[in-house]
């Protein structure tokens, strides 16, 4: 669905430049280098590779990115070969069991996922992406160290922030573009499903993310990214025939493909907020990058997964919230679970 309100912003931009461009001076165009096409070979855009494609390991932060290079230094098949640094970024180039991979971290919350992941798009041939973190649960049946592969990630917190309506009390004044979208959703879900349950958590109305890519005319609502299926067919297979996974020696992990995951610049410890998430996006965990890795990925046609450790019931506790307590355990778990699905492709692609 393209925004009304969106529409009226791009057209005024759309006036602005071509005023700009009738307005001003032919000396001034003059000097304007003219950009025909991508293949005008004048230097510009990201760069075209030749080699085989990576095979992209990301993590959020450190803790799991210890996991990540504990394994790969004890596996006799596996090495790192290179490391270089672009903008402050650490990126890891080696193999694993022949398959050539690269290794970094994204860094915490959406800006810096969405920034780390496409420079290592246009600096390196990554041909698919295995992300690998903690996450909290959002449904309450999930407890530290299970581990979720979710089939679509959404925006939890990509909302309008409207004032009370003084007329109406518990209701609420939303912009026009907003309260026809409103009204559009239950003909939406009739074809889609998956869509959110859209309802309001107070002042906040949640809302869909503008994207563009190629091959798109306008900007486009997008209210989830979905994993490639034949990752997840890939993280199913290699959750079926991995070793039993065991949380401090004693529960027994479970391992789930499928449902729900939600994404926001938000370090989500609070319940009722986490009740809104269950029943607007019927997600089972919530975290800080991986709608905006999916983001990324789906627009630059890019094979996706993403891992989920849980490490606590967000917001769940009474009184401070203790989940780092868990982080390195459901870390080793969630690392054991990204090798299996490593091994699955590794197989896959000799068997070829």
């Amino acid at each position: 669905m393209f925004r009304a309100g969106f529409s009226f912003r791009s057209a005024m931009l759309l006036v602005t430049v071509l005023l700009f461009a009738g307005g001003c001076s032919s000396t001034l165009q003059s000097e304007l280098p003219r950009v025909e096409s991508a293949e005008a070979g004048i230097g510009f855009g990201p760069k075209q590779f030749e080699q085989a494609g990576f095979t992209a390991i990301a993590v959020a932060y450190g803790p799991e990115m210890k996991g990540i290079l504990g394994r790969i230094e004890a596996d006799p098949a596996a090495e790192i070969t290179d490391v270089v640094q672009y903008k402050g970024v650490t990126y890891r180039m080696g193999s694993y069991h022949d398959e050539p991979i690269l290794i970094f971290a994204t860094g915490m919350s959406i800006a810096n996922a969405s920034l780390t992941m496409q420079m290592a798009i246009d600096y390196f041939p990554v041909k698919q992406v295995v992300f690998m973190g903690i996450a909290g649960a959002v449904n309450p049946a999930w407890q530290p160290g299970d581990v979720i592969v979710p089939a679509r990630w959404y925006y939890h917190d990509e909302s309008v922030y409207a004032n009370p309506d003084k007329a109406n009390p518990g209701s609420y004044v939303l912009p026009e573009y907003y309260a026809k979208f409103v009204d559009e959703q239950e003909a939406r879900r009739r074809v889609d499903p998956h869509l959110p349950k859209y309802k309001n958590f107070r002042f906040i109305h949640p809302d869909e993310v503008l994207i563009v890519k190629d091959g798109m005319t306008v900007p486009q609502d997008t209210a989830y990214f979905s994993a490639t299926p034949r990752l997840l067919d890939a993280a199913r297979e290699a959750m079926m025939t991995m070793p039993e996974q065991r949380i401090l020696g004693e529960r027994k992990a479970q391992l789930t493909v499928g449902g729900n995951g939600v994404t926001g610049s938000v370090f989500l410890d609070n319940r009722e907020y986490r009740k809104w998430t269950r029943e607007v996006f019927d997600a089972e965990v919530t975290e800080m990058e991986s709608a905006a890795v999916g983001q990324v990925c789906t627009i630059n046609n890019i094979d996706w997964v993403v891992i989920r450790a849980i490490s606590d019931l967000a917001g769940g506790q009474e009184g401070v919230n203790v989940e780092h307590l868990y982080d390195q355990e459901v870390s080793r778990v969630g690392a054991n679970v990204l090798f299996a699905v490593l091994n699955s492709l590794v197989n896959t692609e000799k068997s070829r």
